[in-house]
């Protein structure tokens, strides 16, 4: 049973920065890929970034794309969302998941980001 913990959320202003953290455990996680989502208040969970397996292979949301970065450490079992030119609109509880054929199995507790005007 695959287990992720997502750390590193919190309160930060209008263009600062936060680096999330996803910890996995159990099961083999360097064979799937891996995957950031959120939800804002009173809306649905939207899709955020993804990174393939080996890493090499990547995707954004539109709306993150230039000032998000994904990425993993295998051998740790992490994975990274280094957030940069950060917006109100960024305010969501963000979360990873996994999971085989490119589906989202498992999903982590979430972690709070709220930015501040």
């Amino acid at each position: 049973q695959v287990q992720l913990v997502e750390s590193g959320g919190g309160l930060v202003q209008a263009g600062g920065s936060l680096r999330l953290s996803c910890a996995a455990s159990g099961g083999t996680i360097g064979r799937y890929g891996m995957g950031w989502f959120r939800q804002a208040p009173g809306k649905e969970r939207e899709f955020v970034a993804r990174i393939s397996s080996s890493g090499v292979v990547l995707r954004y949301a539109d709306s993150v794309k230039g000032r998000f970065t994904i990425s993993r450490d295998n051998a740790k079992k992490t994975v990274y969302l280094q957030m940069n030119s950060l917006k109100p609109q960024d305010t969501a509880v963000y979360y990873c998941a996994t999971g085989a054929g490119g589906g989202y199995d498992y999903w982590g507790q979430g972690t709070q980001v709220t930015v501040s005007s």
